[in-house]
C-alpha cells in the first residue's frame, strides 16, 4: 500500500515521488474518486480520466522537480494547498481529510499562471 498523506502538505511531495517513479496508480490514489483535475484545454473528472491523463503524461518518462510547498490553509476538513514551482509558476489544490485521517485532493490546478 502506498504512503498516505498524513497532512495536506504531504500531497505535493508524494506527487513528485510517484510521478518520477512512473507510478500512475499512486498518483490516482492522491485524488478522491470524483476529483477534478485541470488539464491543457480543460479539465477531467473522476479516477478513470485522471488515470488516463497521467498514463499519457508519464509515458515518455518526464522528470518532475520538487517545488516549494506552501503551508496549507485549513478550514475544518478542507485545505488549500499550493506549491511554488521552478520557473515561476505555481499550483493550487483543494484537499479533503478522509475518514481515516489522511488527505486527498478534490480539485487540482497544476498550473495557476498562463504561459508566456
Amino acid at each position: 500500500m502506498s504512503e498516505r498523506a498524513r497532512q495536506p502538505e504531504d500531497l505535493g511531495r508524494l506527487f513528485v515521488e510517484r510521478a518520477n517513479a512512473g507510478d500512475v496508480e499512486g498518483l490516482v490514489a492522491l485524488y478522491e474518486p470524483d476529483a477534478v483535475l485541470a488539464v491543457p484545454g480543460g479539465q477531467v473528472q473522476g479516477a478513470a480520466l485522471i488515470r488516463e491523463f497521467y498514463a499519457k503524461l508519464l509515458a515518455d518518462g518526464p522528470r518532475f522537480a520538487p517545488g516549494e510547498g506552501q503551508p496549507a490553509l485549513r478550514k475544518g476538513n478542507l485545505a488549500l494547498t499550493s506549491t511554488l514551482l521552478p520557473g515561476g509558476n505555481a499550483t493550487a489544490e483543494v484537499a479533503r481529510r478522509q475518514p481515516d485521517g489522511s488527505w486527498r485532493w478534490v480539485v487540482d490546478q497544476p498550473t495557476v499562471l498562463p504561459p508566456g
